[in-house]
């Protein structure tokens, strides 16, 4: 037994905090979790995340990568110090290579790209060991995709910062924002 399932034999309710920007996006997986019987508290930024869990404590954390401001992912250890066994799944639209493998790095338990339900989260929040099952992939990454891959990578080096990303690669800050708002190329 988890440290999470000791805390909740103590208090009953299982306490999530879901962190995303997208306010909608927050809703709908605050009322799925309700239903699953989740005490749930949000919160749209990395500052206003930290408050919460300072005196909130959740046991678990939806984690959106990508918000104004810092990074998700600067928010992952910061997290796991705040409240012992946390159990953190990482959620992205942007899902790359490099911010997997930190976000695993970092204490995150899981990492799944959107859209994702609320049952395929829950899920991720009791897996402790890694899926033999899922396929190797023999297929070659686009050009787009390696170049997506490589900056994003670069990006997690740089703790997020957009302008020292940017000196790193070489190419105007502007470029790499126009770069990083479009949708990863496709695999």
């Amino acid at each position: 037994m988890n440290s999470v399932d000791l805390a909740l034999q103590a208090d009953g309710k299982k306490r999530l905090l879901i962190v995303d920007d997208d306010e909608s996006q927050c809703e709908l997986l605050k009322r799925s979790f309700e239903r699953r019987d989740y005490a749930v508290s949000s919160a749209n930024s990395v500052p206003q995340a930290l408050r919460v869990a300072e005196t909130w404590r959740p046991h678990y954390v939806i984690l959106d990568l990508r918000m104004p401001g810092p990074s998700g992912l600067t928010l992952i250890s910061r997290l796991r110090i705040a409240g012992g066994g946390m159990r953190i799944v990482v959620t992205t639209g942007y899902a790359s290579i490099a911010t997997a493998v930190e976000a695993i790095k970092l204490g995150a338990i899981h990492y799944l790209t959107k859209p994702v339900d609320a049952q395929s989260i829950e899920a991720a929040f009791h897996r402790d060991l890694g899926d033999e099952s899922v396929p190797t992939g023999h297929e070659c990454l686009s050009v787009g995709r390696v170049a997506w891959e490589h900056i994003q990578g670069v990006l997690a080096e740089h703790g997020g910062n957009i302008a020292a990303t940017a000196r790193a690669l070489g190419m105007h800050r502007r470029t790499l924002q126009r770069k990083l708002y479009k949708f990863p190329a496709r695999r």
